[in-house]
């Protein structure tokens, strides 16, 4: 019996037998049935059964074969591919800001959070516009009770 022209028929040819009992199969003939088993609307238990060996053993046979492919199209990457990252390049101030002096001064206000989680957060000294700020990002965080 032929499988979808592969030349598969009957049970995998077993190359060794190890002391305990774990059977070692043909190569050549493993990697057609693992080619059989991933072609469209095949039955890998099927597949399985009529080759003599588990249809487990199949599906891992597989799934190693997928993950081995996986791995070697992430290792094949082309020389010619620029880098990733941007290099950040330091700018010198344009201006000094003003004096502090010439700022209208804010009231300082001092802020202290204990979160569900048990984070406590301290903030000391911030003007009016950090601490609505902070108010409005932790209004936004949804922290599980920890």
């Amino acid at each position: 019996m032929t499988l979808n022209g592969m030349g598969l028929s009957g049970p995998l040819r077993v190359t060794k037998v190890l002391r305990n009992g774990k059977r070692r199969f043909d190569p050549v003939e493993k990697e057609r049935l693992i080619d059989a088993a991933l072609e469209p609307g095949v039955s890998v238990a099927g597949l399985a059964l009529t080759h003599g060996i588990n249809a487990n053993q199949l599906r891992n046979w597989i799934r190693l074969r997928q993950r081995r492919e996986t791995e070697n199209a992430l290792t094949a990457i082309p020389i010619n591919v620029p880098p990733a990252f941007v290099p950040v390049v330091e700018a010198a101030p344009v201006a000094r800001p003003p004096s502090t002096s010439a700022r209208p001064t804010s009231p300082r206000v001092r802020l202290k959070a204990s979160l569900p989680n048990g984070v406590r957060l301290e903030l000391e000294d911030a003007d009016t516009q950090v601490l609505s700020a902070m108010i409005e990002a932790l209004g936004r965080c949804d922290v599980p009770a920890g």
